[in-house]
């Protein structure tokens, strides 16, 4: 038996599995997303699901795929149903039907049209990533980004995100209809503003009134989304099958912790998310900022430091007390206090989900993955936690030992000659300080480097010193000295 509409009655006598319970095949589409993979499936639609289970509506989902025909041909075998698995001690099945079909826009432009163009229409949503905004370094959209430059040439057969909103805008300002709401739903900060500037520029080279009819009428609310959702694979397929009692051909997997938080910028109705979980707030960036500086902080804490000796997930490095003393320590003494909170978190509960959710043992989060493109990350994360603590007065000798774990982290790949995965690869490879055993001349040499620590931090004494005994501290490190190192730290 196939996962379809006609068999989620069978599917639905087991009580243990959640199943559609609004009419679906009376439920019109009222929301268009743009790149329907993974997460999407995993957060968004689920919230959707679950609104209207609750409250019904016509929030129906038409995913489109810019590209890649796999999810609509998949799904469509199927009925455009597929299952959640949540993943935790206890595991928990959910059918989802919100998606009501899914196009590819690179054969079904027509359709796609259409859709964006219709009156039920209310919401167009996105999980493109941040290069699917087309910006330039100067955060305003980049001309000459081949998509756009195709784009603005072929405007009714874009290519781009930014080229269909904008083309299907342009239409239901000229019928008269009203305009949808946008709503980037990618890990990027300050979202809504870049998706904004984006669709704005582009529409003012078709058009200066489509432009500023944009720019009045459309909301683009920031919104800030977490939750970890690992790969589809081969045993996901069999496990979950076997559980629904129903071959399911794409199910979705993610761990039961789930976090959206939207701007409450907002023209017209919404799905009733609010009722779901979901937190409307005029603090989108506090909400950033404290996943940043907990979540991703203390990610690239575990990363570098347990693979310095030998760990590999995220769940068998936090199992550890040594670091799970670490990673709590450094959350209540250098973190929370770093920052101000928005007023609906409470930031010290916040901190400990997190830590529990690194200890769940269904959700495999390797190190090595957390730790590529570190010169990246670590501006974000840790950086401006020590400028801030620094301002303030601050302990920042566990962010030191966070930071130090990195440098011996990269100094290590070097003399070995492992691959960096790292923008700065090439620059760290021809850094022969990194090569050496001089810990002042490597955290030098790493200080040095302005586009990552700017010029203030090779400045501050204290701070330099805290390096260069936490890195003396690291080489050679084995699990009981690093066990040590922790202990006199904390």
């Amino acid at each position: 038996m196939n996962l379809s509409q006609d068999n989620l009655k069978h599917i639905a006598g087991n009580q243990s599995i959640v199943t559609p319970s609004y009419d679906r095949d009376n439920t019109q589409i009222g929301i268009v997303h743009l790149g329907p993979g993974a997460f999407h499936r995993a957060h968004q639609a689920v919230y959707t699901e679950d609104a209207m289970n609750l409250s019904g509506g016509n929030w129906g989902i038409c995913g489109v795929s810019l590209r890649s025909a796999s999810a609509r041909d998949i799904l469509a075998k199927q009925d455009n149903l597929y299952t959640l698995a949540i993943l935790d001690k206890n595991i928990k099945y959910q059918v989802i039907g919100a998606i009501k079909e899914v196009l590819v826009a690179s054969e079904q432009s027509v359709q796609v049209f259409e859709r964006l163009c219709a009156a039920t229409t209310k919401l167009v949503t996105l999980t493109i990533t941040e290069k699917g905004y087309c910006l330039g370094a100067n955060g305003q959209l980049d001309l000459h980004h081949p998509d756009i430059a195709h784009d603005l040439v072929n405007r009714s057969s874009p290519i781009s995100a930014i080229g269909y909103i904008v083309q299907a805008l342009a239409q239901r300002k000229i019928n008269d209809i009203a305009p949808f709401n946008v709503l980037s739903c990618d890990n990027v900060s300050g979202n809504g503003d870049k998706l904004r500037r984006a669709v704005i520029d582009y529409a003012a080279q078709l058009d200066q009134g489509l432009a500023a009819w944009i720019e009045v009428n459309v909301a683009f609310p920031n919104a800030m989304v977490d939750s970890i959702t690992p790969k589809t694979e081969v045993y996901t397929i069999d496990t979950v099958s076997k559980a629904i009692g129903a071959q399911d051909g794409w199910p979705i997997q993610r761990e039961e912790f789930t976090q959206w938080v939207i701007e409450d910028n907002w023209h017209g109705s919404r799905p009733d998310w609010h009722k779901v979980g979901v937190i409307f707030t005029s603090d989108v960036d506090g909400f950033e900022k404290a996943k940043l500086r907990l979540l991703n902080c203390l990610h690239s804490t575990l990363a570098y430091a347990g693979s310095l000796v030998g760990f590999e997930t995220v769940y068998d490095v936090t199992s550890d007390d040594t670091f799970f003393h670490f990673i709590s320590t450094l959350a209540t003494k250098e973190i929370i206090g770093s920052f101000e909170p928005p007023k609906e978190l409470d930031v010290e509960k916040y901190a400990q989900e997190i830590i529990q959710r690194f200890l769940n043992p269904e959700i495999r989060h390797l190190l090595s993955q957390i730790a590529w493109d570190g010169s990246q990350k670590l501006q974000m994360r840790v950086l401006p936690i020590i400028r801030d603590n620094l301002a303030l007065n601050r302990s920042t000798k566990l962010l030191c030992l966070s930071l130090a774990c990195w440098f011996e982290f990269i100094c290590r790949a070097v003399r070995n000659d492992d691959e960096i995965v790292d923008p700065l690869a090439n620059t760290f490879a021809n850094m022969p300080a990194l090569s050496g055993s001089d810990t002042t001349a490597i955290v030098n040499a790493f200080l040095d480097i302005e586009s990552v620590f700017g010029n203030d931090l090779k400045r501050n004494s204290t701070f330099t010193k805290q390096l260069i005994d936490s890195l003396t501290a690291l080489k050679a490190t084995t699990l009981n000295d690093m066990n040590k190192v922790i202990e006199q730290l904390c």
